[in-house]
């Protein structure tokens, strides 16, 4: 039984960062339901199992745009304590589901809106992407190498980091408050908001000046000591020694104890570029997978870097369960995990309308029409 046991979430299905918030949630223990567009007639519902971001999840069929879809989700809000929205500003409302309406059915309600832009702000009613919330926030600035363009660290920056986990937050934040005070609210998460966020210690060091252009600073591979390289077989080892216990372990390791340059150049930044240089000569002597063997039991700050694939079966992830295979999928295990109240995958994802009507059974809810769930593949 997770941390969220008994908190009932109305997801409005939307793409990315909508259900990995629902995924999240419903990992920690809540109800989670997604609110899926019926199956049109004739077309069967397609297997689910690699639907990853839809699993432990119960899933309804309707039609938002009726009358009798509108009455079934209002008839869930009632009895939820959480409601995701996913859709750009205004739209609920034209659906007569934005917050005056679901507020005034469930005062209590916590009502989550994930946009890009935000609700408010001259790019609120525009389209965007994770790569364009993040550029606008400046955080894709920061990605990259010297003298290269910005690069996005695929959609793990906006959709997730600085959308879907700090609408968790808020979500969970506002659900505090209401229990405490019966009072639902709505909770503003967007992805350029959350972004910005995440780059407040750079914002910090860039205040103190300590912050220079992109790929030239210790934490965006300017200095050798933290940074990747490629190994004999074509593979990438990754380094932060940054402190100066590990520093000297890794330079114990790679054979350079008593190189001027290793010594001296950490320090300065003019030699840093040929000491990179001097880094990648060593490293390019070893495949990636001797490197490792070389660094076992050493506080050098090193690990390999591994495909998705190969960090499925790696022996410490192994140990820890951080890989999982659920319904004939390989998929990441939980996050973070609780002492007393363990979170856990709580089933198969879900065939679109597959608990319709049980879930409105269980919610004690009539159902505005007759219940036609898709039956299971």
């Amino acid at each position: 039984m997770g941390p969220l046991t008994g908190v009932r979430v109305v997801e409005l299905l939307g793409i990315g960062p909508g259900p990995f918030c629902g995924m999240v949630l419903a990992d920690l223990g809540a109800d989670v339901v997604r609110v899926e567009r019926p199956v049109p007639a004739g077309r069967p519902a397609e297997a689910p199992a690699a639907d990853i971001l839809a699993r432990g999840q119960r899933s309804v069929t309707a039609d938002l745009k009726s009358a009798e879809g509108r009455s079934a989700v209002l008839g869930l809000v009632r009895a939820a304590d959480v409601l995701i929205d996913p859709f750009r500003p205004g739209v609920t409302e034209r659906l007569g589901l934005g917050p005056e309406d679901c507020l005034a059915a469930n005062p209590r309600l916590v009502y989550g809106r994930m946009t890009g832009w935000g609700q408010e702000g001259p790019y609120a009613p525009r389209a965007g992407h994770d790569i364009n919330y993040i550029a606008l926030s400046g955080a894709l600035s920061l990605c990259g190498n010297a003298g290269g363009p910005p690069v996005p660290p695929v959609n793990l920056l906006g959709d997730f980091g600085g959308g879907a986990m700090f609408l968790a937050v808020g979500v969970l934040a506002a659900l505090l408050h209401a229990r405490s005070t019966g009072e639902g609210q709505v909770v503003d998460a967007a992805m350029v908001d959350g972004s910005a966020a995440l780059t407040a210690m750079t914002h910090q060091m860039l205040a103190l000046g300590a912050w220079g252009p992109r790929g030239t600073n210790v934490l965006d591979t300017g200095a050798p000591y933290y940074n990747v390289y490629r190994a004999a077989d074509g593979g990438w080892v990754s380094v932060g020694a940054i402190e100066d216990p590990f520093y000297a372990e890794l330079l114990d390791v790679l054979g350079l104890a008593g190189d001027e340059l290793a010594t001296a150049g950490r320090h300065d930044r003019e030699r840093w570029p040929d000491l990179q240089r001097l880094f990648a000569g060593v490293f390019a002597t070893r495949t990636r997978a001797e490197w490792a063997e070389a660094f076992a039991g050493r506080d050098a700050c090193f690990a390999p870097v591994w495909e998705l694939a190969e960090a499925q079966a790696e022996p410490h992830l192994a140990q820890r369960g951080t890989y999982v295979r659920e319904f004939g999928v390989t998929q990441p295990a939980p996050a973070p995990r609780f002492s007393r109240t363990p979170a856990a995958i709580g089933g198969p994802p879900p065939h679109p309308g597959q608990h319709t009507g049980e879930v409105f059974r269980d919610w004690g809810v009539p159902l505005p029409g007759p219940a036609t769930p898709t039956p299971a593949a």
